[in-house]
């Protein structure tokens, strides 16, 4: 919820805007798109400095460490230590997009990453953490495990039937950033849609 109070000359605001209430709204839409992409780049900007909002995101867990430098091991790809950031996929799904009057700053429910997954299900998870996931032991999975043990120098899984199970914890990245954003979007909103009408510009309104 945003509490606006009266500044200036309301009287004369009032005259403007009936007298060019469709110029108003066309300033009004331009000053929020740009609002929805300055969202967006704070979104981004965010995961990319593992800060959004000014807080600062959960490191990656050893494990997730060396998962990535096995699995980067010989391309031309290499590991990056920070989270949300490996593939590029959650950086590149987050749009703006915009609907009549209404917009949107977030992951699209048809989006897909790189490998077919979808986007939506993948910013939940990041953005709010998981319950338990339970993963049987396949063979392969076996050998990829010993070779990640070895590189963190731990005993070795046993050769019996097993599941791992998978708890992602919560990095938030949207709300932090959205809380940072709107916490100026008044005064900047006004000023934005001042900037495209000369007569609120000059007149003090």
């Amino acid at each position: 919820m945003i509490n606006f109070e009266r500044v200036g000359d309301w009287g004369k605001a009032r005259r403007i805007l009936r007298a060019a209430p469709e110029r108003v709204k066309k300033a009004g839409r331009r000053a929020m798109l740009q609002e929805m992409h300055l969202l967006r780049r704070f979104i981004v900007e965010g995961i990319r400095g593992q800060n959004p909002g000014g807080k600062r995101m959960r490191p990656l867990a050893k494990s997730t460490l060396a998962t990535r430098r096995i699995r980067t091991t010989g391309r031309r790809t290499r590991a990056s230590s920070k989270a949300l950031i490996q593939e590029g996929d959650l950086m590149g799904s987050i749009a703006v997009i915009q609907k009549g009057t209404t917009f949107f700053v977030g992951v699209h429910r048809q989006t897909k990453s790189s490998t077919g997954r979808s986007m939506v299900d993948i910013a939940k998870i990041n953005e709010f953490g998981s319950r338990p996931i339970v993963i049987p032991i396949t063979p392969a999975m076996r050998r990829f495990l010993g070779i990640l043990f070895r590189h963190l120098k731990r005993p070795t899984a046993g050769s019996g039937r097993g599941v791992v199970v998978v708890v992602i914890p919560p990095r938030p990245f949207m709300r932090p950033a959205f809380e940072n954003w709107i916490g100026q979007l008044k005064p900047r909103f006004f000023a934005r849609v001042a900037g495209q009408l000369p007569e609120l510009r000059s007149g003090g309104a």
